[in-house]
């Protein structure tokens, strides 16, 4: 059965990215959201098996959203998304419970084996 996942970043020509490498490659897009409020909530709506979070995003940033996904299902799987230089947060991210970080601009091998890795 093909895993769903949930794709948050504040940038609809990057969410579309994402959706464009995962759907080429046999997953389901459960939904996207461009903030971490909206993330959160469509979390608990879809309970995807894998989100995919920006870091920089409007009203709650990817790492807050993170934290509040993870306080209501510890075992949530989620991918941080980062440009380049963000290493205090993606650091900060992994230790609030991201299994993974891919760094912007995206390249489809490197999305495809960071979510192959997390979803086993």
């Amino acid at each position: 059965m093909a895993k769903n996942i949930l794709i948050c970043d504040d940038a609809a020509f990057m969410r579309m990215m994402i959706k464009d490498i995962l759907t080429k490659n046999g997953y389901n897009i459960a939904g996207e959201a461009e903030n971490g409020k909206i993330a959160v909530d469509k979390y608990a709506e879809t309970k995807p098996d894998l989100v995919m979070m920006d870091i920089t995003m409007p009203e709650m940033d990817g790492i807050q959203a993170l934290k509040k996904i993870k306080e209501t299902d510890p075992g949530a799987t989620v991918i941080m998304c980062s440009a380049m230089g963000q290493q205090a947060m993606v650091i900060e991210s992994i230790q609030s419970g991201a299994k993974d970080f891919i760094v912007k601009p995206f390249q489809a091998d490197r999305v495809l084996e960071a979510v192959k890795k997390v979803l086993g």
